[in-house]
């Protein structure tokens, strides 16, 4: 998995969450710097519990609260890709790319942000997006030559951002009609299909479709869920498996999440969070293949640029049983 690289970052600009239905949205935004500081501090999977670490095949190994002082816009983050070497690679829905690198202590913690950097993501004119409506970055992905795809909602679409820089040019994505704030969150390269070919799903839908940068999109099966859940993140597993994230929230329980693995026979495993854990509107998701068999997994959660809601960065170990 490579992360864009110098000539990406430069082309890329613009930070853009998905605010879920209980959020309003932020208001005048604070344009984004370049280089910034990012403070990161130590949560527990439970705090009511400090020795848990399990959730059933899911080990939990640690997770930060991120802020900095330097800029107004380190929120709304939506999904993300971090590489084996500790590369990560953000967007918002409010149109910022954040670029920095994940830094983690000799038990394989991690422990904060380094060599953070905060940009602006262009439309295929070359200039920054503007308004909700064009900016509103939810999905990303990262293909085998090191492109960058972004899925969109509201104005729904999938652009592809070069990895040697450049304005991005629109990519496939389904015909279908997605409702207002509930399009493709979750978007996924899978190489072992093609190097041009990802999948997408509707949030509210749970429809799911694979696309070929060559050609269009088929849709595939519906992911069964609840419907007070949507779907917000994938990512490919090895042996042709899947990760699926889930989101959900309402005023009684507050925000749920469900990390949900397949493989062609349906579900295999499942992390389900809820109160009293570390929960809040996780949106982004990282799969880490080990050598080992095992999946580090990294849950990153979108604060809609809310005072009351924070930017949590989870790590977590699981390993099939087969």
């Amino acid at each position: 998995m490579r992360l864009a690289q110098a000539g990406l970052a430069a082309g890329l600009l613009a930070l853009a969450a998905c605010a879920p239905i209980h959020a309003s949205p932020p208001t005048a935004p604070v344009a984004a710097g370049a280089r910034i500081t990012v403070s990161a501090t130590p949560v527990p999977l439970n705090a009511q519990d400090l020795g848990q670490n399990q959730l059933g095949d899911f080990h939990y190994v640690g997770g930060l609260v991120l802020t900095s002082a330097d800029t107004a816009r380190l929120h709304g983050l939506s999904d993300m890709e971090i590489s084996a070497d500790g590369k990560l690679l953000a967007i918002s829905d409010e149109g910022d790319l954040l670029s920095a690198r994940l830094i983690s202590d000799a038990n394989g913690r991690p422990t904060g942000l380094d060599q953070a950097t905060l940009t602006v993501l262009t439309g295929p004119d070359g200039k920054p997006l503007q308004g909700k409506l064009e900016a509103d970055a939810e999905g990303m992905t990262l293909l085998p030559n090191g492109d960058l795809l972004v899925s969109f909602e509201r104005n729904n679409r999938i652009l592809l951002y070069p990895a040697k820089g450049g304005a991005p040019r629109i990519a496939a994505s389904p015909t279908a009609s997605f409702p207002d704030n509930g399009g493709m969150e979750a978007l996924a390269a899978t190489p072992a299909a093609g190097p041009g070919v990802y999948v997408t799903a509707g949030e509210d839908s749970g429809e799911t479709w694979t696309c070929k940068l060559s050609g269009g999109c088929v849709q595939g099966a519906t992911i069964a869920k609840p419907a007070e859940f949507g779907v917000v993140a994938a990512r490919p597993l090895p042996g042709g498996r899947i990760a699926w994230l889930l989101r959900a929230w309402d005023p009684v329980r507050g925000s749920r999440n469900t990390l949900m693995i397949h493989d062609a026979s349906g579900e295999i495993a499942r992390m389900e969070m809820t109160r009293p854990l570390t929960v809040d509107n996780y949106e982004g998701l990282s799969a880490i293949p080990a050598k080992d068999g095992s999946v580090r997994f990294y849950l990153l959660s979108d604060d809609n640029f809310q005072s009351s809601q924070r930017t949590l960065l989870l790590a977590f170990d699981w390993k099939p049983a087969r």
